[in-house]
């Protein structure tokens, strides 16, 4: 299954849905449940049947602030009949997923979020490195290549990785 009914590839809809929150790397309930083809509340009756194997660096519900800020960034709906915050799933979190949700779907789409995670690691430690091969390189030239090595490092930095608002027309599903 590489291609979805949103013309994504599921490779392209998980590194969508994977974000930054309390300096972790998560994918929320609601986009695991869309990956995995349940429904949200499924997944979290799933979850809360085994709760012992979700401990707060695992699984944690969003506070306030986070469920504002991700609403203000179109992440999350702001009309919708959810009772109570979204959860977020670490890495562990969703590779433990994958012994309470055994669908042959479910089994496909972990392998796909655990590659995408250990891809987002490799590349991150690619930028470090490259960082500190410029650090080096700029220590060793003076001061009018400033310029340059100021540019490289702002062309390094991760671009902001809140969603932009589509524009255009969006068929209904």
């Amino acid at each position: 299954m590489s291609v979805t009914d949103k013309g994504l590839t599921i490779k392209e809809r998980i590194a969508g849905a994977i974000l930054v929150l309390r300096g972790q790397r998560v994918i929320l309930d609601v986009n695991l449940a869309e990956l995995y083809g349940v429904e949200t509340r499924a997944l979290i009756q799933a979850v809360k049947r085994s709760a012992d194997r979700f401990p707060p660096d695992f699984m944690f519900p969003l506070n306030k602030q986070e469920v504002a800020l991700l609403r203000s960034q179109i992440v999350i709906s702001s009309h919708g009949g959810r009772r109570y915050a979204p959860y977020a799933f670490s890495e562990q979190g969703v590779a433990m997923l994958s012994s309470v949700l055994r669908s042959p779907r479910a089994v496909m789409v972990n392998v796909e979020i655990m590659r995408t995670f250990v891809r987002l690691r490799a590349m991150l430690g690619a930028n470090a490195e490259l960082a500190q091969k410029l650090a080096a390189l700029e220590s060793r030239y003076d001061a009018q290549f400033k310029v340059v090595f100021d540019a490289i490092r702002e062309l390094m930095t991760a671009p902001d990785p809140s969603p932009k608002r589509q524009i255009g027309f969006v068929p209904s599903e």
